[in-house]
């Protein structure tokens, strides 16, 4: 019998590509939707991955890569007008007889929020709850990467620094690649999750001070935790090129997690893999060149 086709998007990104490769190591059936055929899109496809070309925004090239599809990964970049995407994913799925959808969402999404980006996330779970397609909601608190992102790297690497306007607020960081292990095992087998929501934690729950401790142990130096100022941190974005919908979500985002919004912490990514999570020490370990390395 034909394997079950997965259609993953997001396919070179974090959570998408490590998706892909929890699926091909299980044998899964896979196919990638991409935004450009470049050397990319090759590589996957010389790994046996059936490749899709489009734009999420395009309905028609969604349509075309859900067809013979059994379960799909929805995944929007942090940028404007993902609730067209969800709208066309959600019937282009539906179309398609699709079992099951796993819709990545935010640990911030609510109606109220103050980034466009949380509240339309919120929007966009919606969505797909009234479109009736079967799916999964979940709801990853903030990234372990967020240590490698230009506003961050390379003042750990450089000045021994972690520099948020965190506060004294806490949270559960989680990594990508624990992220992708959960979404490739639920498409896999999808049934008995539909219609949950699940809120994917790291390890432990942890302030910032704590995590600049771990990383200075897995690199080897001491780094501090500096509170940043709210308004020098959005100057910070803006002069390092960030988009204004970005620095309004992370505005937002830091807001909520100052008043302890964002703590908490579980066992589901364990329930769900059989393999606990890694910490925030294990990855900084995996990371380590880049958080020495000044620039």
């Amino acid at each position: 019998m034909t394997k079950p086709l997965i259609l993953i998007t997001g396919a070179t990104g974090a959570t998408g590509g490590f998706a892909i490769d929890q699926l091909l190591a299980r044998g899964a059936n896979v196919r990638a939707f991409v935004r450009k055929d470049d050397e990319r899109a090759a590589r996957l496809r010389a790994r046996g991955v059936d490749i899709a070309v489009g734009d999420i925004k395009d309905f028609q090239a969604v349509r075309a890569a859900m067809v013979g599809v059994h379960s799909a990964y929805f995944v929007y970049p942090l940028e404007p007008h993902i609730l067209k995407a969800a709208v066309y994913f959600a019937q282009a799925a539906k179309e398609a007889g699709v079992k099951a959808v796993v819709n990545i969402s935010q640990r911030t999404a609510h109606i109220d929020s103050a980034s466009h980006s949380a509240q339309d996330h919120w929007f966009s779970e919606r969505v797909f709850d009234w479109s009736g397609v079967p799916v999964i909601h979940l709801r990853p608190t903030l990234f372990m990467e967020w240590l490698l992102y230009p506003f961050q790297l390379p003042i750990i690497a450089g000045h021994d620094t972690l520099m948020l306007p965190g506060g004294e607020g806490r949270h559960s960081p989680v990594s990508a690649y624990d992220q992708g292990r959960v979404i490739a095992t639920l498409l896999q087998d999808p049934l008995p999750h539909i219609g949950q929501t699940y809120h994917l934690y790291g390890p432990e729950e942890l302030s910032y001070s704590d995590i600049a401790r771990s990383v200075g142990e897995a690199i080897g130096k001491p780094v501090q935790y500096v509170a940043e100022d709210p308004e020098a941190f959005e100057t910070r974005l803006q002069q390092v090129g960030v988009p204004p919908y970005v620095v309004r979500h992370l505005s937002a985002v830091f807001a909520e997690y100052r008043l302890n919004l964002l703590d908490g912490s579980n066992n589901t990514i364990e329930a769900l893999t059989g393999v606990a999570p890694m910490s925030i020490k294990e990855f900084a370990l995996q990371h380590a060149a880049a958080l020495r390395a000044p620039g």
